[in-house]
């Protein structure tokens, strides 16, 4: 059974020579977050439970990460080598996918979430 979801479509729209590391963060952080819903957010592919979780786009040079400014705080010392703003990442094409740091990006940021809502 096909199970295709918009971030599917949004992947398919994309440059082929991206196309492969957005399907590899899709299916990572699928693995990750199960239960979570996919959805386009922003125009970006994003997991969201209640609240957004985390998106991610693919650009150009770079595949942008977006967990969220507690995220990138708390991730600093491991995003050094990385371009980030306020809650970005950017990770450039020629870079190996960080695939095992981004699905704790958004462990944390689901964490964050749901600690939040019981308060």
């Amino acid at each position: 059974m096909d199970k295709r979801t918009c971030i599917d479509d949004y992947i398919d729209e994309q440059n082929e020579d991206i196309q492969g590391l957005l399907n590899q963060i899709k299916e990572s952080l699928r693995q990750a977050l199960p239960g979570t819903e996919e959805r386009m957010s922003y125009r970006m592919p994003t997991f969201w439970d209640k609240k957004n979780i985390i998106h991610f786009a693919g650009y150009k040079k770079h595949i942008g990460i977006y967990p969220g400014p507690q995220a990138i705080e708390a991730f600093a010392d491991r995003l050094t080598s990385y371009k980030t703003s306020k809650g970005a990442i950017q990770i450039p094409l020629d870079k190996p996918m960080p695939l095992d740091l981004i699905r704790e990006l958004a462990l944390y940021q689901r964490e964050r979430i749901k600690s939040a809502s019981k308060n």
